[in-house]
């Protein structure tokens, strides 16, 4: 998705643009004038369940969420000196967004109520919401509408490719049409399948067409405009779960109700608006944190999810691409149109994640035992699950082998050739311009080679697997030890006392914060932790990072290791990880001076927040305080930095379904800001995220009297 300005070809903000060349597809409107009788609307039959509705602020930008039935419907309205209204949809990951030129005065949008509805069109059936809104501003100039692909439409907000695909597909630009209360677009796809449509009605304004543009003026100037917002889509609806948790998970109604609405029994999506679909990673590292409290059914689907989209030599997918953009794609490839999905496997560290996460539920969870055998004889795309997991397992144990026998860096797990990411941290500044991720070469791969032991020792692989095949499975698994033990040791920064608090101080100053509680807390001793990546040479690229997470939650380090790593990144920023708006996922203080700006608050993995790091590291740290074999000063570690990670959690309530934030700093303190809500960072935040629902599973600790720690 990002990969030319983010790093991934679809995905997060790097899940933007790895087929950007395609990502240009989007027009789409619902209608504001009369709708012609082929779209006229035909009543919903009663819903046995109220709809699933819910809001979330966040700067500038309120979004409505609507699911009920066969609708699920993500509005946006952006108030400020960029207004948009863009409305995305799970069906297709297909959405449609009106984006106006910038105002000289703020404008502000109120939203009233939002509604389902579904039409037919020429016998199909299309899905949305009605939306009724007022928005402040004696004019609003509309400057473009986008319909088709979230994926396009994802380009269009960060300037990427939109003209350029237009101009090669000019069937994607969806023509306006004018009413002097209303404006609307609607198209089908370039396929002829049905589309996507969006339209504008006001009550109490008039769009008039003046020069290139169509504008909007309130019959009173200064007076609020009433607006209907009507948006649907013809592809097809995803299948809502009906019975997802069980009754361990949290009481939190806004976590319950955001991952209600990106859970479908087809898949689980990442995150809304940008990333409504399947994600690899997103998938496996959000079913093992919720596991305890999902239903089997669930966790049976979403891994289910992973099998079915796994490459032949049995890579996992990282991220799909389907509806239109598929068809876009097909259309540039081939040279005729096919909805036929595509999967994107330029990730390498979800391949490693699979192992562990399937053995957390089939041989682990009881719930997940009891159906491990039905579950893995049951049929993917005419395949046994069993089969698919095989291959992914045989994937592990031949790419382990060449470090296995020589532990030297170039045997590492590198990522792809001509490719700058690879793993969760998907910008092109993620691991520093390294080329050897750490977590997948220091965590995942051991924890997946010590899964397929695992999977051998229950006897699961038999049915599946030759006696060849188990045999080199069995001898990738024995490897686990020596790969993490050499592979960290690769990783390890070493600095002195006084080059560290000299790196912290000048980092301090450069970036306008205080340094005195970092370097009282950095001490006087010599400074050594894990390295986010080595680069092409071999060197450790000495950011500190928050990936020490995923060793505590699916690792055993030993004390001395516990110790050193967990008590570096607890400490407060920018010595360690912590500060006032919660833990930061990067701290570049000890690398060089050139990597202290592509690290800033306004990166999508710099000094920022993410929410499923802090819940990896509260999942991580509390399995290891659950150890009976740590001594007591180590416990005391521990449990000091649960504290600490704690109370940035809860200072970050507000945000804790967001994909990701940031921070301000003044009078000593770290400020919450929602990340590029207010068009200062590089890309922008969802408001609902897949894996920032995780602690519906994780309660916070409670204290010495009893009370939750977040009271």
């Amino acid at each position: 998705m990002r990969l030319d300005m983010m790093g991934r070809w679809g995905g997060k903000t790097g899940r933007t643009n790895r087929w950007h060349t395609v990502a240009s597809s989007l027009v789409l409107v619902a209608s504001l004038v009369a709708w012609p009788a082929a779209w006229a609307v035909q009543p919903q039959p009663p819903a046995a369940a109220a709809p699933l509705q819910f809001r979330i602020t966040e700067g500038n930008i309120e979004n409505a969420f609507f699911q009920q039935g066969d609708v699920a419907a993500h509005l946006l309205l952006n108030s400020g000196a960029k207004p948009r209204v863009l409305v995305a949809f799970p069906a297709g990951n297909s959405g449609a967004g009106i984006w106006f030129e910038p105002t000289i005065a703020p404008v502000r949008w109120s939203l009233d109520s939002v509604t389902g509805q579904s039409h037919t069109v020429d016998g199909h059936a299309w899905h949305g919401i009605v939306a009724r809104a007022t928005v402040t501003g004696d004019t609003l100039v509309i400057k473009d509408a986008v319909l088709g692909s979230i994926r396009v439409l994802r380009d269009y907000q960060l300037g990427q490719g939109f003209a350029r695909q237009a101009a090669a597909t000019p069937q994607i630009v969806a023509k306006p049409e004018l009413a002097e209360r209303s404006v609307r677009w609607q198209r089908q796809r370039v396929d002829g399948a049905p589309g996507y449509a969006i339209a504008l009605t006001a009550d109490n304004g008039r769009f008039v067409r003046e020069g290139e543009h169509i504008v909007l003026h309130p019959d009173h100037a200064g007076e609020a405009v009433r607006l209907h917002i009507e948006a649907s889509t013809g592809e097809t609806p995803l299948t809502p779960f009906t019975n997802l948790l069980n009754d361990k998970a949290q009481p939190d109604a806004r976590s319950r109700q955001a991952l209600q609405f990106l859970s479908y029994r087809e898949k689980f999506l990442a995150g809304s608006w940008r990333f409504d679909t399947y994600f690899g990673r997103d998938t496996l590292m959000s079913l093992r944190l919720l596991m305890p409290v999902l239903q089997p059914g669930a966790v049976d689907a979403g891994i289910a999810s992973v099998l079915a989209r796994l490459a032949p030599d049995g890579q996992v997918a990282h991220e799909e691409g389907i509806g239109e953009f598929a068809v876009l794609q097909h259309l540039k490839d081939l040279g005729k149109p096919s909805a036929t999905p595509l999967y994107d496997y330029v990730m390498v560290d979800d391949d490693y994640m699979l192992p562990p996460v399937a053995a957390a539920w089939l041989l682990e969870d009881p719930r997940g035992r009891a159906g491990a055998r039905a579950f893995l004889a049951g049929k993917v795309d005419a395949q046994r699950q069993g089969d698919a997991l095989v291959r992914n397992l045989l994937f592990v144990a031949a790419s382990s082998e060449a470090f296995a026998r020589q532990p030297v860096y170039t045997n590492l797990v590198s990522l792809k050739p001509n490719s700058q990411v690879g793993q969760w941290r998907d910008s092109n500044e993620g691991i520093g311009r390294g080329r050897y991720p750490y977590d997948v070469n220091a965590v995942w791969m051991p924890a997946a080679l010590r899964a397929i032991g695992q999977f051998l020792d229950a006897g699961l692989l038999d049915d599946y697997t030759t006696p060849a095949q188990r045999e080199r499975l069995r001898t990738a698994a024995a490897s686990a030890g020596g790969w993490e033990r050499h592979a960290s040791a690769l990783f390890t920064v070493n600095l002195s006392s006084e080059r560290a608090a000299q790196q912290v101080s000048d980092y301090a100053k450069q970036i306008g914060v205080a340094d005195a509680p970092a370097l009282k807390a950095l001490g006087s001793g010599a400074l050594q932790f894990p390295a986010i990546s080595l680069d092409a040479q071999g060197h450790p690229v000495p950011v500190l990072n928050s990936d020490e997470g995923f060793g505590l939650l699916f690792g055993q380090p030993d004390a001395a290791t516990l110790d050193r790593d967990v008590g570096t990144l607890m400490r407060p920023f920018p010595a360690g990880l912590m500060t006032d708006a919660g833990m930061v996922v990067a701290n570049p203080a000890y690398a060089d001076r050139d990597v202290w700006s592509r690290f800033g608050n306004n990166a999508y993995h710099g000094t920022v927040i993410w929410a499923w790091q802090q819940a990896i590291m509260a999942a991580g740290l509390k399995r290891q305080l659950a150890r009976t074999d740590l001594p007591a000063t180590t416990r005391a570690h521990l449990t000091a930095a649960q504290t600490e990670l704690w109370r940035g959690i809860c200072a970050a309530g507000a945000m804790r379904t967001s994909e990701l934030w940031s921070w301000s700093y003044s009078n000593g303190r770290y400020r919450i800001e929602p990340f590029g809500a207010e068009g200062a960072h590089e890309d922008e935040s969802n408001a609902a995220q897949l894996w920032s629902t995780v602690f519906l599973a994780l309660p916070p600790p409670e204290t010495a009297s009893g009370a939750s720690s977040c009271q």
